[in-house]
């Protein structure tokens, strides 16, 4: 081994100063991720959705963005480079009106996020989910491959669709201008993407009218959303009620007005106002794609849907021709509208209607981009703009049946779709990862009003147009302690009930897995009727019978004990445990007839 030199001086000040900058530089690169390479699609046919008629260009996309495009565009050495002569490259397709629900199809978010992507569908609104679940399921889609998805808060009136089958925690209930501008402020915290009011009780006129938001409160709710910088989209479905969507200044109609044919009126104000319409035809189309013939075309409901669509599509036609901006949305996870499919389908059902195919893909782009303030970052092909495309065997501005021939996707400049694609680990799993139970579910001592798995308790009375009254509240048990009680009356109806529920997670979102204990122990007394105890999991429900009198008992419910309720969740798969949402506590009483329960001190054992 050789003497170590001894470095002095000058040439030992310099040495420093390099080694210095070397460290320097190496944890300035350290730092900095490596930029991802430039994917090069060459030679397709873009239809830019800015106006211009589709042209022969290069799209280079560097770091989730458009990074230039032109005929002359170059690959840069090291880029991804796709060969798209004769194919049709177009901003990824919106759907301004879609609810990712259970009972959808397909029904759970990643099969729901794959179909959208593999149909070119590259952002959605999600009105469907209630402003708990944001965060966990915001947290969810970044593990998987998907579009992005706006949440939409919901608004309606007491007795009004959208609150005849959820509670306040899901979709907030306002009849005044006051509780319309409280409801908008109430859900900001949740940092919802855009407000949906349910200003329509007219349904789908196969059933009685539900009530109906009043011109002061729709515009009340339109204000202060928009002082929050939100969209408004409305359930609207007549003539006369589009009128006061209008007047009520909301941005996006999102369904089809469909009584009778559109008037001046309603088309001036719609102008006037800026109002949008997305006129969701692929929910109303009477005979589904694919599905039989009717056995009896005379059959009065067939004869009903058959003349709603028909008002339905010629309003399309009248209020594009008048200058209304028409907008892609679907209503999808609805019956019959499958997502993905059906916002393409949209597209040849606008065409249907009587735009031309350009015109239809600007509504399903561009126009559908503006709609909800986003133009400035995506819906075109344009340098800067967020790189989520559609790369299409066809040209579906000459032939709109094309859009279904998708070739390859790209969701902020990442392959989402076609060959070279790589599913994300839990692009294969149906649920998020579960999370383990904690013993104390709740005991009902939290100073702000949330159970001890901190989730927001749940009214669960029956649906429909005539509901149970309900209060559930927090009360004092015995001097500081509290607990929860549950008072009602029954709606004047077949099998009227009212119920809580205590969600294991926030939004019901996360399953939590109480396999490690052996069933539900909780205190309780009530009016001496017959209550239920359930469990919901993402299997179905599990019942068990409670009794409860007057003094205070407390009851172990064993998990062996719980009988799956018939008709719940179509799964026959046994209990396992490891799947759960919720606990709930209910009642039934006859109508009119009141009930009470009082619950406290909810724990796995």
């Amino acid at each position: 081994m050789g003497v170590p030199r001894v470095i002095t001086g000058l040439k030992a000040a310099r040495v420093v100063v390099a080694l210095g900058l070397a460290v320097a530089i190496g944890q300035a690169q350290a730092a900095s991720p490596p930029k991802t390479p430039v994917t090069a699609i060459m030679g397709a046919t873009v239809f830019d959705a800015t106006g211009a008629a589709p042209h022969v260009a290069n799209v280079m996309i560097r770091d989730g963005r458009i990074a230039d495009v032109g005929p002359n565009v170059k690959a840069p050495a090291g880029a991804v480079v796709i060969q798209a002569k004769g194919k049709a490259l177009l901003p990824g397709f919106f759907d301004l009106h879609t609810h990712w629900t259970p009972g959808g199809q397909p029904a759970v978010a990643p099969p729901i996020a794959a179909a959208y992507v593999s149909s070119g569908v590259t952002t959605v609104n999600d009105f469907h989910q209630p402003p708990e679940a944001y965060v966990p399921r915001r947290r969810w889609l970044t593990t998987l491959t998907t579009p992005h998805v706006n949440f939409t808060a919901r608004i309606s009136t007491p007795g009004g669709h959208g609150a005849d089958w959820a509670d306040e925690a899901t979709t907030k209930w306002v009849s005044t201008a006051e509780g319309a501008r409280a409801a908008v402020k109430s859900l900001i915290p949740y940092k919802p993407d855009a407000i949906k009011a349910f200003s329509d009780g007219w349904r789908y006129g196969a059933g009685p009218d539900n009530t109906s938001m009043d011109y002061w409160t729709l515009s009340a709710l339109a204000d202060e959303a928009h002082k929050n910088g939100l969209k408004v989209l409305t359930h609207t479905v007549t003539v006369e009620r589009g009128k006061v969507a209008a007047r009520a200044k909301v941005d996006v109609i999102a369904h089809s007005l469909q009584d009778r044919e559109v008037d001046d009126e309603v088309v001036a104000l719609m102008k006037a106002n800026g109002t949008t319409y997305a006129p969701t035809l692929a929910v109303y189309e009477p005979i589904k794609p694919g599905a039989p013939q009717p056995a009896n075309r005379d059959d009065p409901r067939i004869q009903n849907a058959l003349k709603k669509f028909g008002y339905a599509l010629h309003n399309v036609k009248a209020l594009h021709d008048a200058g209304v901006m028409i907008a892609v949305g679907t209503d999808a996870g609805m019956p019959g509208t499958p997502h993905g499919a059906s916002t393409l389908r949209e597209m040849e059902l606008l065409v249907q209607a009587g735009l031309t195919p350009a015109e239809a893909l600007m509504a399903g782009t561009a126009n559908s981009a503006k709609a909800m303030n986003e133009l400035a970052d995506r819906g075109t092909i344009e340098k800067g703009k967020r790189a989520d495309l559609v790369l299409i065997d066809g040209a579906p501005w000459a032939q709109i049946g094309d859009i279904r021939k998708t070739d390859r996707v790209w969701v902020d400049g990442k392959l989402a779709y076609g060959q070279g694609f790589k599913p994300t680990a839990a692009d294969g799993q149906l649920s998020m990862p579960a999370i383990k139970a904690k013993a104390l579910v709740d005991d009902f001592e939290r100073p702000d009003g949330r159970t001890q798995a901190d989730t927001l308790r749940l009214d669960d009375m029956d649906g429909g147009h005539d509901r149970s009254v309900q209060v559930s509240q927090i009360t004092v048990r015995n001097g500081a302690d509290h607990a929860l009680l549950l008072a009602a009356r029954m709606a004047q109806k077949e099998d009227p009930s009212a119920g809580v529920l205590l969600p294991l997670s926030r939004g019901s979102v996360e399953p939590v897995d109480a396999s490690a204990f052996k069933g539900v122990r909780f205190d309780v007394r009530g009016d001496g009727g017959e209550y239920a105890f359930t469990v919901g999991a993402q299997g179905g429900r599990w019942r068990a019978p409670v009794k409860a009198g007057p003094e205070w008992t407390t009851v172990e419910i064993p998990f062996a004990d719980l009988k799956r309720v018939a008709g719940r969740g179509g799964s026959t798969a046994a209990w396992t445990g490891t799947d759960l949402i919720d606990l709930g506590f209910s009642g039934g009483r006859d109508p009119g007839q009141r009930l009470w329960l009082q619950v406290d001190n909810v724990t796995f054992y």
